[in-house]
């Protein structure tokens, strides 16, 4: 899932422009325009550049900060978007509410570049692999400095055996906090046995004295600086944590993890689907898809673009998992209303102590 945060007035300014090519009638019908919605700083400009030259098709551009932000603007109504690029449990989500349109991919000339495996890691939210198709992907686990912990880590228990007291720092978010619990105790992080959920509350009252703060961006900032042993970080945070200081390692941990798969998706209200199907296909190809990843830093399930990488980059857990890495991980699919009410009231009380 994509962390990084835009300034609001880039946001602001993107947004203004992009109402007004909608207002003036630029976007709907007419066949050499796309409007397109996606994170904040989440595809190379040079890209869309390089599209709009080669197809005379014009993109219009929006970004979002959260998968929320993007989803309450998409069903506004506000703006017809064409194509959308957002996380796993959203897509699920919209796929759900018949908001997606189905990609022909008999029409791509690249998307064999995409490896199977984030194919599989697609089912969990798009079964059929029909709607969606991935763009980045990554996981969560723990950001280490090697000079400040006993020996290389490889475990969940470093974060709740109480050896590094005041030296932890967990993810302000309900999502991984509560997913680190539940992959420690063996249990799915899609759970929702309430006997499981309540272990997993459990574990985390009893770690909250070792925890030093629960933080989002600044958890790899505080390890940079040296100011914490370790944190839980999404692995694109960890490249650019190692890349600040050497001294930092990146694990997944050996219970499992989130793997977690952004994609773009065509909308149903797209009225310009042979132009959208171009733009997805440009983005599967080799040269686009290493000038995204150049520009991001994030995993890619462009194999043709791994296959290129130096041995460094390719032997960074953080860029590119071992092979076995994620045999225990899962991809976070939405919970219904009522698991997500119960996670909201436990995060409550477990913040509550702090």
């Amino acid at each position: 899932m994509k962390k990084m945060i835009k300034a609001t007035a880039v946001l602001m300014a993107a947004s203004v422009l992009l109402s007004g090519c909608a207002a003036s009638g630029a976007g709907a019908g007419d066949k050499k325009t796309l409007t397109v919605f996606n994170y904040s700083e989440y595809l190379d400009p040079e890209a869309i550049e390089m599209f709009t030259k080669e197809t005379g098709i014009e993109i219009l551009y929006e970004e979002a900060l959260t998968p929320e932000d993007l989803y309450t603007k998409y069903k506004s109504g506000a703006v017809d978007y064409d194509l959308i690029c957002t996380s796993d449990y959203m897509l699920g989500r919209l796929i759900n509410e018949g908001e997606l349109a189905k990609i022909d991919y008999s029409t791509f000339e690249n998307k064999g570049n995409i490896g199977d495996k984030y194919w599989e890691f697609t089912k969990s939210f798009d079964p059929d692999c029909t709607y969606t198709m991935p763009y980045f992907w990554g996981t969560v686990g723990i950001l280490y400095n090697t000079t400040k912990v006993h020996g290389p880590i490889d475990s969940w228990d470093v974060l709740f055996n109480h050896e590094y007291k005041g030296d932890i720092i967990m993810q302000n978010s309900i999502r991984d906090t509560y997913m680190v619990a539940l992959k420690y105790l063996g249990y799915s992080l899609n759970t929702t046995n309430e006997d499981e959920i309540a272990a997993a509350q459990k574990l985390l009252i009893d770690q909250r004295d070792d925890v030093q703060a629960y933080l989002v961006d600044e958890a790899r900032d505080e390890v940079v600086a040296g100011n914490a042993a370790m944190a839980v970080v999404y692995s694109g945070e960890a490249y650019l944590g190692h890349d600040m200081n050497p001294d930092l390692e990146y694990v997944i941990p050996k219970e499992g993890t989130n793997v977690w798969v952004d994609s773009f998706a065509i909308t149903k209200k797209c009225d310009n689907m042979e132009g959208a199907q171009k733009f997805l296909d440009f983005l599967c190809r080799e040269d686009i898809a290493e000038m995204n990843f150049r520009y991001i830093y994030y995993s890619t399930p462009n194999e043709a673009v791994i296959a290129n990488l130096d041995d460094e980059e390719r032997n960074n857990p953080a860029l590119v998992p071992p092979e076995n890495a994620t045999d225990n991980c899962e991809v976070n699919t939405q919970s219904d209303e009522a698991t997500a009410a119960k996670y909201n009231e436990l995060w409550k009380e477990l913040k509550s102590g702090i």
